[in-house]
């Protein structure tokens, strides 16, 4: 099936460019750096922007490819084929921190960020806000024209070399009968590649997988601000200029994690399918007892659910795709993709290791890789127990 409906014959065209792009350049450079646990060097992000993915959702009039989400999908799955970071890398592009009120300004960083020019960073958790974000503590104060920030994030991925980091900080505490999320604002912090502005400084975590990356603790200690890099300064009618912006900034934060769920969901489908295809070729290549393992009825079952899995994960996350495409609100569903293809991940790259045996167990082979990754896609962008629960309060009503 592999989703004729929605499968166009230009997103073909768009998913067979990306699949040779991600195995015969993004594949080699993986086994190479993976083990290493070395970022992606600038010379490879110079090619995945030739390449026009980091701009796969903004505008053909600045540059971009000027399509949706679908398609920023399709080519995900692709490249977490090959390398779940470089998947995860394009996310930090895509429009991301050119949501500024000067038009101009605003359209020269869409055009960078297109480019891959523009290359950021997202630094909302902290130690003590990770799913629930409204309670996020870093402050920004006003000092004349610039803001002065405070505090801590974790979970800062690609901080040092990004050209800016995407900040989700504290302006005030809520007012009685606010919502918790009240008194958020985003700032857009312009920075150095490779370099910590004066007031920040950080230390990278050691992280099991999901190397390509560095990840960050940020430490925020006097970091200046100006006021003009305030991001969601529009408002509905009836609230102040403060509040619009706070409001759009808690709203901004979540609508841009419904879409980073079904990115995950395509990432996790391009993990298991990896670990899918590797394990054919092992199975057929592998003899026990006089024969391929691939004759054993056992291994061929558990193929089988494998592929299984996989397609209909697929399928979910193909429909959620389209339907954000087309306008619909889809934060339940968003949830189902995620949560669902990111647990069959998990369990089709486990598999996988059990088809490979010992040798599964190795850096010999690519497929602890793909189960290393697999199973941080369960707890990024919202944990499966997350998912759970906006799914639950959307079929039930929130819990009191």
């Amino acid at each position: 099936m592999n989703g004729s409906r929605y499968l166009t014959e230009k997103r073909l065209a768009i998913q067979a460019e990306a699949r040779r792009f991600a195995m015969e350049e993004v594949l080699p450079l993986a086994d190479e750096l993976d083990p290493q646990r070395a970022d992606i060097p600038r010379s490879f992000l110079d090619r995945v922007g030739e390449q026009g993915y980091f701009g796969i959702t903004v505008p053909r009039d600045v540059g971009g490819m000027g399509l949706g989400v679908f398609e920023y999908c399709l080519i995900s799955e692709e490249l977490a084929r090959a390398w779940m970071s470089v998947a995860s890398i394009i996310a930090r592009a895509q429009g991301m921190g050119a949501q500024i009120g000067d038009e101009e300004r605003r359209r020269e960083l869409l055009a960078r960020s297109a480019r891959g020019q523009w290359i950021g960073a997202a630094a909302l958790s902290e130690p003590n806000a990770g799913s629930d974000l409204a309670n996020v503590h870093c402050r920004a104060e006003l000092d004349g024209d610039e803001w002065v920030v405070t505090g801590d994030k974790r979970w800062c991925g690609n901080a040092l070399a990004a050209d800016f980091i995407n900040l989700l900080a504290r302006v005030r505490d809520p007012e009685p009968g606010e919502p918790r999320s009240a008194g958020l604002a985003t700032f857009v912090i312009v920075k150095d590649r490779g370099e910590f502005p004066a007031g920040l400084t950080g230390e990278p975590i050691d992280k099991v997988g999901y190397f390509g990356m560095t990840t960050w603790n940020l430490r925020f200690d006097g970091l200046r601000v100006p006021d003009g890099h305030r991001l969601g300064n529009t408002r509905p009618v009836g609230v102040t200029a403060n509040q619009g912006a706070e409001q759009s900034a808690f709203r901004a934060t979540q609508a841009g994690l419904n879409v980073a769920r079904v990115h995950t969901a395509a990432r996790a489908v391009g993990l298991a399918r990896g670990a899918l295809e590797d394990s054919l070729a092992y199975a057929q290549e592998r003899v026990q007892f006089e024969r391929p393992i691939a004759t054993f009825q056992a291994i061929r079952f558990k193929l089988a659910d494998m592929a299984t899995k996989i397609e209909a994960a697929r399928a979910l996350y193909y429909q959620v795709a389209q339907a954000m495409d087309d306008g619909e609100s889809v934060e339940r569903e968003a949830a189902m993709a995620k949560l669902f293809a990111s647990e069959m991940a998990v369990d089709v790259t486990g598999e996988a290791m059990q088809v490979h045996g010992g040798n599964g167990y190795t850096t010999e082979r690519r497929v602890e890789r793909y189960w290393r990754d697999a199973r941080l896609t369960t707890i990024f962008e919202g944990t499966s127990e997350i998912q759970r629960r906006t799914i639950s309060d959307r079929l039930l009503g929130r819990a009191k």
